[in-house]
């Protein structure tokens, strides 16, 4: 139906005269000249790039704001178009892709530039949780700010995080914590595990399933073995498992088991 991908758009005799005129834009639009930018039939998103987050593992977790926003936008920026368009085809949500990932390069970010410049309105995913967050997106957050000012408007469309779903069960101190992502594969590592281990705060990074057991080895060569640690495996997914107790139970059960799928790893201060 014409109105499915609407939800601030009423049938003709009903809303206010702002929303009727609206309706009538949207017609115009959808019959005549599909390629006319969103901020001409919906002034509210004139020139906006918007920070849309998506589920870490379980679909349920997708907000009707981020639903209605993607329906909305002009154009979809997503790290892998593959992955997104199952995301989206999920929801029934047919948008235009283009990719943007830690390898786009220069050309990529003035070609986004100039769809802002067209006063579309664009929305970043990235493949699962919050982007910027530890993730490329924060690269174009910044460039577009720098190039535009207050001319675009950068909105936030919260939802699932890795690190805000750990952090809330991990039961340590999160009033300040100190966030790492994921950590360096080699230059640098071994430096920020001995600030890990000095560290007078929480501490929550990110691990792959093939660094998961060296980062336990790292941790037990550097910190108490009561030091209490939570780690987080395959959050909201059919597999989700929380190992939380003391370095020396967590390390010996991480270590005598298979890795499987992401890890957040949540260390509590020294």
């Amino acid at each position: 139906m014409l109105l499915d991908e609407y939800s601030r758009i009423v049938l003709p005799g009903q809303g206010t005269i702002e929303e009727r005129d609206m309706f009538v834009r949207v017609c115009i639009r959808r019959l005549f000249s599909p390629h006319i930018p969103a901020a001409w039939y919906n002034p509210d998103m004139a020139a906006t790039l918007y920070i849309v987050a998506t589920p870490i593992g379980n679909l349920e977790d997708m907000t009707q704001r981020a639903l209605r926003v993607l329906g909305a936008v002009d154009v979809i920026l997503c790290e892998d178009t593959r992955h997104t368009l199952q995301l989206l085809n999920h929801f029934n949500i047919k948008k235009p892709l283009q990719s943007y990932h830690q390898h786009s390069n220069e050309e990529k970010t003035e070609a986004i530039f100039g769809l802002l410049r067209q006063g579309k309105s664009l929305a970043l995913v990235s493949d699962s949780g919050t982007p910027t967050i530890s993730d490329p997106g924060g690269r174009l957050v910044r460039r577009v700010r720098e190039e535009f000012g207050d001319g675009v408007t950068i909105s936030p469309i919260p939802g699932a995080s890795a690190l805000t779903a750990a952090a809330s069960v991990a039961g340590l101190p999160t009033d300040e914590f100190l966030f790492l992502g994921f950590l360096p594969h080699k230059k640098g590592r071994n430096k920020l595990f001995d600030e890990v281990a000095a560290c007078k705060r929480t501490v929550i990074f990110y691990e792959s399933p093939y660094r998961i057991k060296k980062a336990m080895e790292q941790l037990q060569e550097r910190c108490a073995p009561d030091r209490q640690v939570v780690v987080c495996r395959e959050l909201t997914k059919k597999f989700e498992t929380l190992y939380a107790g003391t370095l020396s139970d967590v390390a010996q059960k991480i270590l005598g088991e298979e890795p499987r799928g992401e890890y957040v790893v949540v260390i509590g201060k020294k």
